[in-house]
């Protein structure tokens, strides 16, 4: 299944991240473009683990009010970064489908399958963290049980996700559904569609 391969990936990358621990470290990608799939699902999930850090430091009520805005910049980098890889991963399911029957009654889903492999990507790092907190060897024995129920629930989340997406992509094989991609237009970044950046040239 897609999404064996999927969360096992995530973990790779999460384990791999946590060994140094910081946000400003290389990044290797473990798969050659040779290996599309594998190669672009490791890139997001390493963009969210760095973006998932990110957000724990800009949290802190004592940061340098010049680093905050440095960081919020990295961090709006990072989130379209994040929207770009959705879109290439998109791109590769297109491909690899786009000679599939569509049957006359098939139907479209409410996302795309990209994005459901974002919100697994991002329910990878909530498990990893929520796991850390359950098992703190300095937590009280409340908060542990308390964490333990949370990461019960995601574990469970996890599962049921990964059977929708699944799920999704044989539907769409079969051509029970079928695939319509929108870009992401945002326009925040875009120097002709953002008014205060506009206003700067």
């Amino acid at each position: 299944m897609f999404t064996t391969k999927a969360n096992k990936i995530f973990q790779e990358v999460i384990e791999k991240y946590h060994i140094i621990n910081t946000v400003d470290q290389p990044f290797e990608n473990a798969y050659p473009e040779s290996e599309l799939l594998e190669h672009l699902l490791y890139r997001k999930c390493w963009i969210d683990t760095v973006q998932w850090h990110y957000e724990d430091i800009i949290r802190d009520p004592q940061i340098d009010p010049v680093a905050a805005l440095t960081l919020k910049r990295q961090i709006d980098a990072s989130n379209q970064d994040r929207t770009d890889m959705v879109e290439y991963i998109d791109s590769y399911f297109l491909e690899k489908y786009k000679d599939a029957p569509v049957k006359k009654d098939a139907t479209i889903n409410t996302e795309s399958p990209a994005w459901g492999v974002d919100r697994l990507s991002i329910l990878a790092l909530k498990v990893y963290h929520m796991h850390e907190e359950a098992t703190r060897s300095d937590a009280s024995a409340e908060h542990k049980a308390a964490c333990q129920k949370k990461l019960d629930v995601l574990l469970e989340q996890r599962v049921d996700l990964s059977t929708a997406i699944d799920t999704l992509l044989s539907d769409i094989e079969k051509g029970d559904k079928y695939m319509k991609v929108y870009k992401q237009m945002k326009m925040y970044n875009d120097d002709e569609l953002n008014p205060v950046l506009r206003s700067q040239k």
